[in-house]
């Protein structure tokens, strides 16, 4: 019997996580954007929503598919189930998950994690608390995060995670690794792959990561960490 909490947290993780569990046979597939390319402008350019959406999560996608449809055995499978118990996985296509579904798995969330500047909201109630209690208010989190984005060497993400306990924390990831394969749940992520931001920012990470915290779908966000943690 599916309890409220599974209910509600199917409710909220929503395209991510419909795209990211295909039924059994059936290949992973890239959703769809929730908004146009250019819903993000001037903050994110629509070239680079494009060519980030249909190019490079659609190669995630069919890598991974590649890397699974050797194994039978992992036909079904999430993908967070898959990088949550990546120690299972045949070792001659770990990497290959690892990289390729943590490729999927990050910009599933990703795509859900923006709105336009105008609907981003901010964090709110449980997550608001949570942010005051560990970084001690939202703009030393805003704060934190900027500097995490700012650490990151070379390719990766800096991602904001949960616990189930509602304990929060700010994490950077390597290349295309994910916070599910440490045992906790990315609320939201920033990806500092320069393919993200390029075409519209050249080198200046600095700039970009400012226009990326306007675009944040709080509301999303904060519904995701209410059904994690409830």
């Amino acid at each position: 019997m599916m309890t409220r909490r599974t209910i509600l947290e199917l409710a909220t993780l929503g395209a991510a996580a419909a795209a990211a569990a295909p039924a059994a046979g059936t290949p992973f597939t890239l959703p769809k954007l929730p908004y146009a390319y250019d819903a993000l402008e001037p903050y994110i350019d629509a070239q680079t929503m494009q060519i980030h959406h249909d190019k490079h999560h659609q190669a995630y996608v069919d890598n991974l598919n590649k890397a699974v449809g050797s194994d039978p055995s992992l036909s079904g499978m999430s993908v967070e189930a898959l990088l949550q118990h990546l120690d299972t996985v045949p070792a001659a296509i770990r990497t290959q998950v690892r990289n390729q579904g943590g490729g999927h798995a990050n910009h599933s969330l990703l795509w859900q994690s923006l709105a336009p500047a105008s609907k981003s909201g901010k964090p709110g109630g449980a997550l608001a608390e949570a942010l005051t209690r560990t970084f001690g208010g939202q703009e030393k989190f805003e704060d934190a995060w900027r500097t995490a984005a700012l650490g990151v060497f070379g390719s990766g993400w800096a991602w904001l995670t949960t616990d189930r306990s509602g304990k929060v924390a700010l994490e950077q990831a390597a290349n295309q690794d994910t916070p599910l394969s440490a045992g906790r749940q990315p609320l939201v992520g920033i990806d500092v792959w320069e393919h993200a931001y390029y075409l519209k920012y050249q080198n200046r990470r600095t700039d970009y990561v400012s226009a990326f915290y306007r675009v944040i779908n709080w509301d999303f966000v904060n519904e995701r960490f209410r059904a994690l943690t409830r």
